[in-house]
This record gives structure tokens, C-alpha cells and sequence, in this order.
């Protein structure tokens, strides 16, 4: 009877370090796609497309949680998130926050459109929610050495009204910003060091 229940006992851990070694190939596989398009090494190489490195966990998995849930439309996303389960989400997140963060670019900048985004950020308060780094924190995002493009895209979206948030701090921000601000914020936050 002990024997039966010690080989069992066996077996059954044996199947569980199987499941737990297919389960970390089966998320190497799964994370590939989005890598892919977002970077291996938390930088994006790919226009329009997010940096993901460091990105705060809290924020990344709301995000996630939209796109699956078609609260945030993006048809790759939607897709890519739709068979992702609520644990799915958290694992993506939690990776997510571990990649190293983007260096900045290794331009400097214009230091004429440096000092007017740095002047932007000042007067619409961005590094209150943001931090003074840009790092982010919680569910607010990491925005410092974000892709130029993205940033400029996304500040846009956010303007026009036509981004979903899962609040409207962001639209109610962007209201008195200019499309020359926007240019000259997504330079700056893409620069900063």
C-alpha cells in the first residue's frame, strides 16, 4: 500500500515538473509574436509600435485587459489578446515590467526642440502622474525613451479623442495642447535622459 502510494505520489510530481517545463516553453512560444513586433530587448524597432521594455506591470496588464476585452481597438492586438485568460494577463504583464528599459536614442537632439518639449512638459505637468524621470508608475506609463512616433501618435489620439482610456485624465490634459506641442513633446520624452 506505502509502495503504491509513494509511486503514485512520484508520478504525480513527475507530471507536474513535465506540465511546469512545457508550461515555460509553451509562454516562450507565446511571448515570441509580441517581441517580435515590440522588441526583444524592450525596445521597438517597428514604426508606431510601443517600446514595451519596463513598462509598469499595473499599467501593461489593464492594457492587455482592454485589448482582449475590445475596449482598446487595435485589430493585432484585439486578436493576440483574445485567448489570453485573466492569469494570461498577469504572466504577460509581470514580463513585460522585467525587460530593461529603452536607452535613450544615441542623438541627443535638436537642443532648440529639446528646451520647447522640456518647456511643454513643465507647463502641461506631465512628470506629475509620469514621474520626473518618465518612468511611470502603477497604472500610469512608462513614457521616457518611448518611440518618437509612437508618442507623437499616441498624444494625438489622446487629443482628438479618438484613444480610449480607461479614464479621461489624458484627454482632459491634451485639450490645450497644440499640435506643434505635440510634435515637440513626443522629440523630448523620446530624448530624455
Amino acid at each position: 500500500m506505502r509502495k503504491t502510494f509513494v509511486r503514485r505520489s512520484m508520478t504525480a510530481l513527475a507530471l507536474a515538473l513535465l506540465a511546469s517545463s512545457a508550461s515555460a516553453q509553451k509562454f516562450e512560444e507565446r511571448i515570441a509574436p509580441c517581441l517580435a513586433c515590440h522588441g526583444e530587448k524592450g525596445r521597438s524597432e517597428t514604426d508606431n509600435t510601443p517600446s514595451l521594455g519596463a513598462q509598469q506591470a499595473p499599467y501593461a496588464l489593464i492594457q492587455l485587459y482592454m485589448f482582449r476585452e475590445k475596449l482598446r481597438v487595435n485589430e493585432i492586438m484585439n486578436e493576440m489578446a483574445k485567448p489570453l485568460n485573466d492569469d494570461d494577463l498577469r504572466t504577460f504583464s509581470d514580463f513585460i515590467a522585467k525587460l530593461p528599459k529603452p536607452a535613450p536614442p544615441a542623438d541627443a537632439g535638436d537642443a532648440a526642440r529639446m528646451a520647447r518639449g522640456q518647456a511643454a512638459a513643465a507647463q502641461h505637468r506631465c512628470n506629475t502622474c509620469h514621474n520626473p524621470d518618465y518612468s511611470g508608475k502603477e497604472n500610469v506609463p512608462r513614457i521616457g525613451n518611448q518611440r518618437e512616433d509612437y508618442l507623437a501618435k499616441t498624444l494625438a489620439e489622446y487629443k482628438s479623442n479618438t484613444r480610449a482610456g480607461y479614464d479621461a485624465s489624458m484627454a482632459d490634459v491634451m485639450a490645450p495642447v497644440t499640435p506643434e506641442q505635440i510634435a515637440d513633446l513626443a522629440y523630448y520624452i523620446a530624448r530624455v535622459r
